[in-house]
């Protein structure tokens, strides 16, 4: 195939046992998907339905790089959170069979510039620019399913410098995998290569350059960090 300008690379992450990599398609994302994290951010976790945002798949950064602090903000926080690969795709897909869709499952990081992500919420407008800028999804080495199974219950934590600043359990998601690929599957036709970003326990805050992000999701990995 010929293009008229350089076509981009293909985005990936590294599978463990495995030298082929896992290609990245979407990134699509869980808001508020912990009661305690949606108290904090002054919302009531049993009024809400689910609900999604997206970030571009090149805002992938790889376990052991470097995540620059992005221009526009001075209020940038660090989210938690377990990352579902799928393997395969479809649209309508039903709770009862969505972990026949996934290939594994990895540790990432949801990078929000929280101030800018407040603004456009004061004025009605999309999260773009708060959620999807430029590597703001930071993620480990994806483990497959076929390995581990899928994991419903386990710490998520996230230490800055050493000091643990988010502590949760995958138990305490409100909706679960299963259910929150059935209702995503009902808004977009999902497809392999596609990750969920599945939200973030309680304890998000902000980072400043020279900090170093140590997060893990117990049986599943961990990634590190640092911020420049």
């Amino acid at each position: 195939m010929e293009y008229v300008i350089p076509a981009p690379a293909v985005v990936s992450l590294a599978v463990e046992g495995s030298s082929a990599r896992f290609p990245v398609r979407r990134i699509y994302c869980v808001g508020r998907n912990y009661a305690e994290h949606a108290r904090e951010m002054g919302h009531d976790p049993d009024k809400e339905p689910p609900f999604f945002f997206m970030k571009p798949a090149d805002a992938i950064v790889t376990d052991g790089a470097d995540f620059p602090y992005p221009p526009m903000s001075k209020d940038v926080h660090h989210e938690m959170e377990m990352v579902v690969a799928l393997g395969k795709g479809g649209a309508n897909i039903p709770a009862a069979k969505a972990l026949d869709y996934i290939y594994g499952y990895g540790a990432g990081l949801d990078m929000t510039r929280r101030d800018l992500q407040t603004a456009a919420k004061k004025m009605g407008r999309p999260w773009d620019t708060g959620k999807g800028f430029d590597c703001s999804a930071p993620c480990s080495s994806l483990v497959p399913a076929t390995k581990i199974g899928h994991p419903a219950t386990g710490a998520i934590v996230l230490e800055v410098n050493g000091e643990v600043r988010q502590k949760g359990d995958l138990s305490q998601l409100i909706w679960n995998v299963p259910d929150m690929i059935a209702y995503l599957s009902t808004l977009f036709t999902l497809a392999p290569g596609d990750l969920i970003y599945t939200g973030t326990p309680a304890g998000v805050a902000a980072v400043k350059k020279g900090d170093v992000m140590k997060g893990s999701v117990e049986g599943i990995g961990s990634l590190t960090v640092k911020v420049v």
